[in-house]
């Protein structure tokens, strides 16, 4: 049969009311944001031969609807974008990328300025010295999804669990004037009473002023400076009077700025610890149940870049309301801003680390899944894991500052598994202040701050000693197919099917009452249902892939959470 897949469209508004306005990079930010989106000139360049296609929406991936392309990038091709802009500045001018995939050449009016091999982190070039009144800003895109690098869900056979590939440019493009000195980076380190911040550059004297909101006399909440301090060189340790700490329930986030010449920051940090105490995960040092829903972002008309930054904040306030307090996100690193929400509405974040090297389905998926998970791991070149370290220490630095950010995950299924106990150790010394699942599913290493179990075709029925946290990394993946708002017409891939909305939801409240909750009692910490939404083939998610259907009934899956809630407090309490 041959495949039919439909067009689907999200509801969020229409390009570009958000991207261009909505500020990049929250945990640093300046008055200074010159979006460069929008329409670019897009062309195929193949054999030293460029041909024009046609102009391209920025920032939408070249194979999604949203980009007015819908092209997949063929074997042998490179991409070529171009935008011209004018720029007039007495202040030097910082170019950014959010993320192109996968190795971006990029030139100012025909001078090369930087190469930057990676399609998920950001990237930045100084380009004082090359800016004229008019300029032309080219980005030379190779992506040959070599799996030497990171790829995550990407594959050029797409189907099933894995997804249509993308290549370019995918989030925002945009412009910063600075001055001569100015701060560069932050690391914002936290204890339940007191913060440290260290800056990278800027100079010598800063002042640093946290604010909070107070009621005006109409009733309107007034910016208002609480503590102004002052200090000479990179960072500060402040001691916090009556600390508010952070977690899903109050996500409270403490403002500041910090001026250094003629520099001036804004940012924000949250009081947030996150620990293990022999088999439970401690959130602010108490014992926390992480009720969690595996996250893939994924879009039906952006792929990976939802239509506008809406796109997230439904994604993370429907996981909110249905009772869930995490978001696994799985195998993808997001925009700063995606984690920046998850810190202002509250949701915790288990993030995956991406996968580079091979997969193979009998090795890393069949045998695991029915009970074989020794001896099967095969070995990774070392190109591919020092492109592994390299993607993953990135990481760690980008979302270092987001209390949201709890949880990292190493290797998923053993996908391209290897080092795993000295990548571990390796992790762990760099950022000691988040909890590390080396290895999610099978395959388990000697070290790991958790348990970690993927559970699929069977009842959840785990053994265990203990000795550490046990997390429910994985389970469920119930499908229920809504083809008026499904991809794809002809073929569906889940795990157990349900024919209409109701059965589907009267089977997740059963496997949560009769599997998850009484786990608990055999020291589960955790539980992360596969999944948020559905993904092409997959219709196995709580809401369809072009987020217009709900699935579940709000107040079941409310109830529930607040069954699982009230019996994780019970055992807890009995102990």
């Amino acid at each position: 049969m041959k495949q039919k897949n439909q067009k689907l469209y999200t509801p969020f508004d229409e390009y570009p009311t958000q991207w261009e306005n909505e500020y990049p990079r929250p945990t640093l930010k300046r008055d200074s944001f010159i979006p460069l989106l929008g329409e670019w000139d897009l062309s195929v360049l193949k054999n030293g031969k460029e041909n024009y296609i046609g102009k391209i929406k920025v920032p939408f991936p070249p194979e999604s609807l949203l980009s007015g392309i819908c092209r997949e990038l063929k074997k042998g091709e490179k991409y070529i974008y171009t935008k011209e802009f004018t720029l007039e500045s007495d202040k030097n001018v910082i170019l950014h990328f959010g993320a192109v995939d996968q190795i971006a050449e990029v030139y100012i009016n025909d001078t090369h300025v930087i190469t930057h091999n990676g399609g998920y982190l950001p990237f930045e070039v100084d380009i004082t010295e090359h800016l004229k009144e008019n300029n032309i800003l080219k980005v030379v895109v190779t992506d040959d999804l070599d799996r030497t690098n990171a790829y995550g869900k990407q594959r050029k056979k797409r189907g099933g669990m894995w997804y249509t590939p993308i290549s370019g440019i995918w989030q925002t493009v945009w412009l910063e004037e600075v001055p001569k000195e100015y701060i560069k980076g932050l690391w914002i380190t936290p204890t339940l009473d007191s913060v440290k911040i260290e800056t990278v550059g800027g100079e010598k004297h800063k002042k640093l002023v946290i604010f909070d909101y107070l009621e005006g006399p109409d009733g309107d909440l007034i910016k208002s400076e609480v503590k102004v301090y002052e200090f000479d060189g990179s960072y500060i340790k402040i001691d916090i009077d009556d600390p508010i700490h952070w977690s899903p329930d109050k996500p409270y986030l403490y403002e500041f700025s910090i001026e250094c010449g003629e520099d001036k920051i804004e940012s924000y940090f949250a009081l947030r610890t996150i620990t293990v105490d022999k088999n439970r995960i401690l959130l602010n040092g108490r014992p926390y149940f992480f009720h969690g829903l595996l996250d893939q972002g994924y879009y039906s008309d952006g792929i990976y870049t939802p239509v506008t930054t809406k796109g997230f904040r439904y994604d993370i306030m429907i996981s909110k309301r249905l009772g869930f307090n995490t978001l696994r996100k799985h195998i993808k690193i997001e925009p700063e801003i995606f984690y920046h929400y998850c810190d202002k509405y509250g949701m915790i974040v288990f993030q995956d680390m991406v996968n580079c090297g091979g997969y193979n389905y009998l090795l890393d998926t069949v045998l695991p899944t029915i009970g074989i998970k020794k001896g099967l791991t095969r070995p990774v070149n070392d190109k591919t894991k020092a492109a592994f370290r390299k993607i993953s220490m990135d990481m760690m630095r980008f979302l270092y500052n987001h209390p949201s950010v709890c949880y990292y995950t190493i290797f998923n299924e053993g996908w391209g598994q290897h080092d795993a106990d000295k990548l571990y150790r390796k992790f762990k010394e760099f950022d000691p202040s988040r909890i590390y699942d080396t290895a999610s599913g099978w395959f388990r290493p000697k070290e790991s701050d958790v348990i970690s179990e993927h559970v699929y075709f069977k009842k959840v029925n785990i053994k265990h000693k203990g000795d550490k946290p046990l997390v429910l990394s994985e389970f469920g993946g119930y499908s229920c197919k809504i083809p008026e708002h499904s991809f794809n017409l002809s073929k569906t891939y889940g795990y157990k099917y349900f024919d209409n909305t109701k059965d589907f939801t009267k089977a997740l409240d059963s496997l949560y009452r009769n599997e998850i909750i009484p786990m608990i009692e055999k020291g589960l910490c955790a539980a992360v249902l596969t999944q948020l939404s559905d993904i092409e083939d997959e219709t196995n998610g709580l809401v369809t892939y072009d987020r217009r259907v709900l699935k579940t009934d709000i107040k079941v899956m409310q109830n529930m959470s607040k069954a699982l809630f009230d019996k994780f407090d019970e055992v807890i309490n009995e102990k």
